[in-house]
Parts: structure tokens; C-alpha cells; sequence
């Protein structure tokens, strides 16, 4: 089985003090921050590879379009859904959705791109030399 469009992933968590704009600095507000949001849908959408991944794989964000269209108070539970919209040879395009328990607070597009970490980890180290 490969990785193809149609493949979904949800990753969820509760609104704390910790993850709000306030708590990180992104805002002003004690609200579930953009920042996170976006965190929530890259889990979520990096967790529904894992099972197609080989050993020594991963996948990393490049791209992200998003929107965050509704505040989410402390206390509330939220969740990210994904979905493969294309698959263009390592390079893996997502729908991404974010909900609270009042409705959708956000969506747009992701991108990933699969890799060989040990590769991926070189290179990154490289930049420590030069």
C-alpha cells in the first residue's frame, strides 16, 4: 500500500493556559494560538504517513496555507483532519482542517516532502562546519 489522495489523519488536544497566543507570544489574548493550530494540523498530518514510511523515512512541513478564522477559549477541545489531495513523487499536498467543539476555526493547505533522515540530518549539520 502506498500513499495516495484520500488518506486521512486527525491529531486533537484540549485548550490550556500553555497553548495559548499569550503563553507564547504570538498574541495578546488567552485563546488557543495560530501557532499551535498549525502544529496541530502538521501532526496530524505527518502521523497519517508513519504507517507508509520506511525505516530511516520521515516527512517534514514546507509549505503551509492557512487560515485561523474563529477563537477557541481554555477548556475547549480541538482537532486537526487531514487529507491527501495529490502525490507528486515525494511531495505530498494536504487539505487540512482545524474544529473546535462550536465548529471549524481554521483550514487551508500543507505540504510535506518524505525523506531519508539520516540524510536530512547530515545536511542540516553541515551548516554547523561551513
Amino acid at each position: 500500500m502506498s500513499i495516495a489522495p484520500g488518506l486521512k489523519g486527525r491529531s486533537e488536544t484540549v485548550v490550556t493556559e500553555h497553548n495559548t497566543a499569550s503563553a507564547i507570544g504570538s498574541g495578546l489574548v488567552p485563546v488557543f494560538a495560530t501557532p499551535h493550530m498549525i502544529a496541530l494540523m502538521e501532526n496530524a498530518a505527518a502521523n497519517s504517513l508513519l504507517p507508509y514510511l520506511a525505516e530511516g523515512e520521515g516527512s517534514v512541513g514546507t509549505h503551509l496555507d492557512v487560515s485561523h478564522t474563529s477563537a477557541t477559549p481554555i477548556g475547549m477541545k480541538v482537532w486537526a483532519d487531514t487529507e491527501v489531495l495529490a502525490v507528486d513523487g515525494k511531495q505530498i499536498t494536504f487539505q487540512v482542517t482545524a474544529y473546535d467543539e462550536r465548529g471549524e476555526i481554521g483550514r487551508g493547505t500543507h505540504q510535506r516532502f518524505l525523506i531519508k533522515t539520516e540524510k536530512f540530518l547530515a545536511k542540516c549539520q553541515s551548516k554547523l562546519e561551513g
